[in-house]
C-alpha cells in the first residue's frame, strides 16, 4: 500500500510539472493580428461612414520576444517649406558710391578756362615790344599794363581778355592793335589733410587728383585712399563735393583728404 501511494504522488508530481509547462508556453505563443471594427460611436458621428480600421498588429516578436505593436497613424501631410530663391550675384547695376556734379566733373578746355587771381597771362601785342610781356593777375583780379592801367580779367577766357585789352588799346592809343593773350603760368591748386606735404602746388594741365596726392607726397597711413573732398569755384561760386581720385583737376581747385575710420 505504501509503495503505491508513492507512485501515485510522483504521477500527480509529473502531471502538475507538464500542466505549468503547457501554461507557460501558451503564455509566449504570438498575439494573432486583431482587426478592430467600425464601433457604434463611429457610426453615429461619421454620418454613417465607418472609421478606417486601424493598421493590424504585426506578428513578429521583439527584442525580447513580445509582439511588435503597430504603427500609430499619421497625421495630415504638412508641406515642407519652399527654399529660399538663389542669389545670384552681379545682377543688379553697379552704382558709384560718389556722383560727381556737373560743376565739378565738366572738362575746361584751353578756350573755355576762366581767369582768376593768380593766373599769369601772357601778353602780345603785335608791333609793340614795349606793351609785349607777361602779367600777374593779382587779388583783385586785374593785369596792369603800360599805357592802359589796370585792366579788369577775372572771369574772363584769354580770348575775352584780348578783346578787353585791345578796345583800351584802341582808345587813344592805337590806331589798330593786334592782340593776343594765353596763360603763361596757372594759379596753383592746394591739398590739405592725410597727406605727407600738405600746402599750395603749382598746377599742371591735365592733372587729377590722384596726382595732385602724389605731387604732396601721398598719403599718409590714416588716410582715405578712395574719396576726397574738392572745392572748386566758377562763375556761379563754389562747388564742395567727395570725389574720386581719377577726377580731373582744374587750377585754383583745393583738395581735402580725410581720415579713414578703420
Amino acid at each position: 500500500m505504501r509503495a503505491g501511494a508513492v507512485r501515485v504522488a510522483r504521477m500527480l508530481q509529473v502531471s502538475a510539472v507538464l500542466a505549468v509547462a503547457l501554461a507557460v508556453s501558451g503564455c509566449m505563443r504570438p498575439a494573432a493580428p486583431v482587426l478592430a471594427g467600425p464601433s457604434i460611436d463611429a457610426l453615429a458621428y461619421n454620418g454613417g461612414v465607418a472609421a478606417a480600421p486601424p493598421v493590424a498588429a504585426r506578428s513578429g516578436r521583439g527584442l525580447f520576444g513580445g509582439a511588435v505593436p503597430a504603427p500609430l497613424p499619421r497625421g495630415p501631410a504638412v508641406a515642407a517649406p519652399s527654399a529660399p530663391p538663389p542669389v545670384v550675384s552681379g545682377l543688379l547695376p553697379a552704382t558709384p558710391d560718389y556722383a560727381v556734379p556737373t560743376a565739378v566733373a565738366a572738362a575746361v578746355g584751353p578756350k573755355d578756362y576762366r581767369v582768376d587771381g593768380g593766373d599769369k597771362l601772357r601778353v602780345v601785342v603785335y608791333g609793340q615790344e614795349g606793351l609785349t610781356n607777361t602779367y600777374a593777375v593779382g587779388a583783385n583780379g586785374s593785369i596792369t599794363m603800360p599805357l592802359i592801367g589796370a585792366v579788369a580779367v577775372r572771369g574772363l577766357t584769354p580770348a575775352g581778355v584780348a578783346r578787353v585789352v585791345t578796345a583800351r588799346l584802341r582808345d587813344g592809343f592805337i590806331r589798330d592793335p593786334s592782340v593776343a593773350v594765353e596763360v603763361d603760368t596757372y594759379r596753383p591748386f592746394f591739398i590739405l589733410g592725410e597727406v605727407a606735404a600738405p600746402g599750395q602746388y603749382p598746377y599742371v594741365p591735365n592733372m587729377t587728383v590722384e596726382s595732385a596726392v602724389a605731387i604732396a607726397g601721398g598719403f599718409t597711413p590714416r588716410a582715405r585712399h578712395g574719396v576726397v573732398q574738392l572745392t572748386r569755384s566758377n562763375s556761379a561760386g563754389s562747388v564742395r563735393a567727395d570725389v574720386p581720385i581719377d577726377t580731373p583737376l582744374h587750377p585754383g581747385d583745393s583738395i581735402v583728404v580725410g581720415e579713414r575710420w578703420f
